[in-house]
């Protein structure tokens, strides 16, 4: 639920949305790693001014925390 949801909202972002990749690994109990990768061009609107769109995307995946009861920690990486 949670990587569909990221891989929506993100292609509406960006200008490359073939490009986005979302990918879950869990790290520990609870405890989930969610990893964006995106066009080189794209990793700058993602992150946003002053880490703005980045934490907004963190702030709605919180409410599946809620939901799931995993926590999650968000990361942006360029395609190679």
């Amino acid at each position: 639920m949670v990587t569909q949801f990221v891989a929506e909202y993100t292609k509406l972002l960006v200008s490359y949305p073939e490009d986005i990749f979302v990918e879950i690994k869990p790290l520990e109990e609870n405890y989930d790693e969610i990893t964006i990768t995106a066009n080189p061009e794209d990793v700058g609107k993602l992150i946003g001014k002053e880490g703005r769109m980045i934490n907004s995307i963190k702030t709605v995946i919180s409410g599946c925390k809620a939901k799931g009861g995993s926590n999650y920690r968000v990361n942006v990486e360029a395609k190679r």
